[in-house]
């Protein structure tokens, strides 16, 4: 038989608990500042650990966030909903909006970073988009912000032989983005396939997207189909995981 003690929550998660129901009942809105380690310490006679963690298993949920010299805040941030289906009709870019202002509504998603280069195809990329071995990729590495939070990175691989010398090889590919090219080119996506997986971020991930430690990521490889069934685009993008929504709609 299991004894009482063995299956009682750890302190810490009590407190968290405590805390989590606390924001969730409004007595904690968007911006206000949490019981410090040393309320916490005096209200629940605990050690100063044990009080630490139970914050960081809130900013750890993304519910909470640390501010240097501050202490620790209910997250403001309402997350982004990325309507997986919805976004990437052709409706969206043919009439010149990019499927990223589907997902921010009326906030604005503002690209911070943008990288364009020509570079070698690896195995992976090579095999998604069916080309030989070593073949020539254009690669554009974007950073994404709202509301002055980094929330997702992304890098999308197009063949050289299809894109090149058009305007998606420049950091601003004009009304409805990539795919809109695509089109006038001749090779507009007619299928995607998306996967979808939730990991911890490598170093350089989360000082890209400024993560909080224990943080996860949602990575999402997409790949994009043209008429025939030919690969025009590999998009690999890594999401802050408590930043997003992922909502799909679809009929039965």
């Amino acid at each position: 038989m299991t004894s009482q003690g063995s299956t009682r929550q750890p302190k810490y998660q009590r407190i968290a608990d405590a805390l989590r129901t606390a924001i969730q009942a409004g007595e904690y809105g968007p911006g206000d500042r949490l019981p410090g380690e040393n309320d916490l310490m005096a209200t629940y006679e605990v050690a100063r650990m044990t009080a630490r963690q139970a914050l960081g298993v809130l900013q750890n949920e993304g519910i909470a966030e640390a501010r240097k010299g501050a202490g620790v805040f209910v997250r403001a941030f309402k997350p982004l909903r990325r309507r997986g289906i919805q976004r990437l009709a052709h409706e969206q870019w043919r009439e010149g909006r990019s499927i990223w202002s589907d997902d921010a509504g009326d906030r604005e998603l503002v690209v911070d970073q943008i990288e364009v280069r020509e570079v070698e195809a690896d195995h992976r990329i090579s095999n998604a988009l069916g080309l030989p071995s070593g073949a020539q990729v254009w690669a554009r590495s974007r950073r994404f912000v709202l509301d002055g939070k980094p929330v997702l990175f992304a890098t999308s691989y197009l063949p050289s032989d299809v894109v090149g010398d058009s305007a998606i090889t420049q950091a601003d590919t004009g009304p409805g983005g990539t795919y809109a090219r695509l089109a006038e080119l001749g090779h507009g996506p007619v299928h995607f396939r998306e996967e979808i997986r939730s990991r911890m971020p490598s170093v350089d991930e989360a000082e890209r997207l400024v993560l909080s430690m224990g943080t996860p990521v949602i990575q999402i490889v997409r790949t994009a189909f043209a008429e025939g069934g030919r690969g025009v685009e590999v998009n690999e993008m890594t999401l802050d995981s408590a930043s997003y929504v992922l909502e799909y709609d679809f009929d039965a």
